[in-house]
């Protein structure tokens, strides 16, 4: 089988295109035959050694943790899958690098390989996984809010997506929408107010124009109950000046490492709630809720993909992995794909 591999840290060029026996499952693990990857930006910074996520030392690794094929072969004692279900798969390499999904068949948990509703395509299936689960952890974690996601369970609350435009974003946004959130989107350019309004998004503010704060105010005049963050070091002062108290601002990502300023008396008053999110020491519990609740919304044909939908698509090669991680690393709008070997008859 054809496998992308690289063998020490470094930019994209460390990545190369080999040949490698068709691995076999053990017990309690699945083999999949990938037919879409997906790539995020922990990919590449996982690649690069930019990423802070410990991972075994071993002679060789395979990049991207998400995507979407068919079961292969089972393992012993796997009674949850048959060969020939569709899955989308996350977290594949997280502790396994082995494992990643820019090859032809992987290697992967039982529970690492969720069901794939006929209804949603296998490019969709490869754009959950760290956007999806990301954002369904973010709205999940208020104080006064659900712990699981399905219609209704934010009817009445006001959520704020920071990005909107962004992987994540777009994951909020349907999700939030399913829920039945009010969803402000916030924006940088017409064209990305485009996406997220397709996404689903009530209402977009241009954070660049005017007075962002006023404009969110406008339509939720007691506050966000909910921010899903992507800047918190730029967007916190916005975030604190639109929030009611008790609401939560989720933290997702890191600004590059950058540090964070807090007033402590305002957000004392508040009772404002800071929770950071990395899906990687979430815990098997928020994992697994996630992986439930994202099918769930899959068979209700919530999280459509391309840009009529909010999330463009970048399709690459196998042999272009490369290509695929420079891509997303140079901030490419909306969702960027490999593929891997075709979808079966």
């Amino acid at each position: 089988m054809r496998a992308v591999v690289y063998s020490e840290a470094g930019k994209a060029d460390v990545l190369r295109v080999v040949e490698r026996p068709v691995p076999e499952p053990g017990p309690g693990e699945v083999r999949v035959r990938i037919v879409v990857s997906g790539v995020n930006p922990t990919d590449w910074k996982t690649r690069s050694g930019a990423s802070r996520t410990p991972q075994p030392d071993v002679p060789e690794s395979t990049p991207n943790q998400d995507g979407a094929g068919v079961v292969d072969a089972l393992g012993a004692g796997v009674t949850s899958h048959a060969v020939g279900d569709r899955v989308w798969i996350y977290l594949a390499a997280d502790g396994r690098p082995a494992s990643g999904t820019a090859q032809e068949y992987t290697v992967i948990p039982a529970r690492n390989a969720v069901p794939l509703p006929g209804i949603a395509s296998f490019e969709v299936g490869a754009s959950l996984g760290v956007p999806a689960m990301t954002a369904h952890r973010a709205l999940t974690v208020a104080e006064d809010g659900p712990r699981r996601l399905g219609p209704g369970a934010l009817a009445g609350s006001t959520v704020l997506v920071a990005g909107g435009a962004g992987a994540v974003g777009h994951a909020a946004i349907q999700l939030a929408r399913w829920a039945g959130a009010t969803v402000i989107a916030t924006i940088s350019s017409p064209a990305k107010a485009a996406l997220a309004t397709a996404a689903g998004a009530h209402h977009v503010v241009n954070y660049r124009e005017g007075d962002p704060a006023a404009a969110i105010r406008a339509v939720a005049p007691d506050g966000v109950d909910l921010v899903v963050e992507v800047a918190p070091a730029v967007n916190l002062p916005l975030d604190l000046a639109v929030i009611r108290s008790r609401a939560t601002i989720a933290i997702y990502a890191t600004d590059g490492g950058a540090e964070l300023t807090l007033a402590i008396g305002p957000n004392i008053v508040l009772n404002t709630r800071l929770q950071f999110l990395l899906l990687y020491t979430v815990g098997a519990g928020a994992l697994q809720a996630a992986a439930d609740d994202i099918t769930a919304a899959l068979e209700a044909g919530v999280l459509p993909v391309g840009e009529e939908h909010g999330l463009p698509l970048h399709r690459f090669d196998l042999a272009d992995t490369a290509g695929a991680h420079e891509a997303v690393e140079a901030g490419a709008v909306g969702k960027v794909l490999i593929d891997v070997t075709t979808e079966p008859a």
